[in-house]
């Protein structure tokens, strides 16, 4: 008598995030049928690391299992471009405030090499003005847009539970 398991063909699948995102992908991929086969460590520290999960080839309900899958990935995405858009309005209003002083800056140097030394300082208080506002600017546009963003991101958290909730009640018991 042998005691031998019955054969089971695996599919494997390779993923790359960061490590922030370890967690929620682990846990969130072991609800669509997927077991974590293994994790390769970056060698550098905050570099993506690599997650290796299997799962049988022949799993119940795989298509909507594998549909479910792609509306967390999809999720997962837009959670990411909801957390960089928190930057790019604030990046940009800086960016263009610290321009105009840097040209402000300019006009008055050129000016100061004119002999024009009234004028160059005219220029010049817009100048520093335009480099220190930016920063300032940067922070309270940053914070208004989390404010926004962290109801976007716990709907679309409750989203990824109600996903995952789904797809857990699709796999065998």
């Amino acid at each position: 008598m042998s005691s031998r398991a019955d054969f089971i063909g695996y599919e494997y699948k390779d993923i790359t995030v960061n490590q922030e995102q370890e967690s929620l992908f682990v846990d969130g991929y072991t609800n669509f049928g997927w077991d974590l086969d293994s994790i390769a460590k970056p060698i550098k520290p905050l570099a993506s690391l690599k997650i290796k999960f299997k799962r049988d080839r022949k799993i119940r309900n795989k298509a909507e299992l594998t549909r479910l899958q792609r509306q967390f990935d999809a999720c997962v995405d837009e959670m990411e471009q909801l957390e960089r858009s928190k930057k790019t309005m604030a990046q940009i209003v800086a960016y263009g405030i610290a321009l105009i002083g840097t040209i402000c800056m300019a006009g008055s140097v050129f000016a100061v090499t004119s002999g024009l030394i009234t004028l160059s300082v005219i220029f010049a208080v817009p100048g520093f003005i335009g480099w220190i506002i930016p920063y300032f600017c940067y922070k309270k546009l940053y914070q208004k847009k989390s404010a926004e963003v962290a109801i976007l991101m716990n709907q679309k958290e409750d989203e990824l539970y109600e996903v995952s909730k789904k797809a857990n009640s699709l796999l065998p018991k």
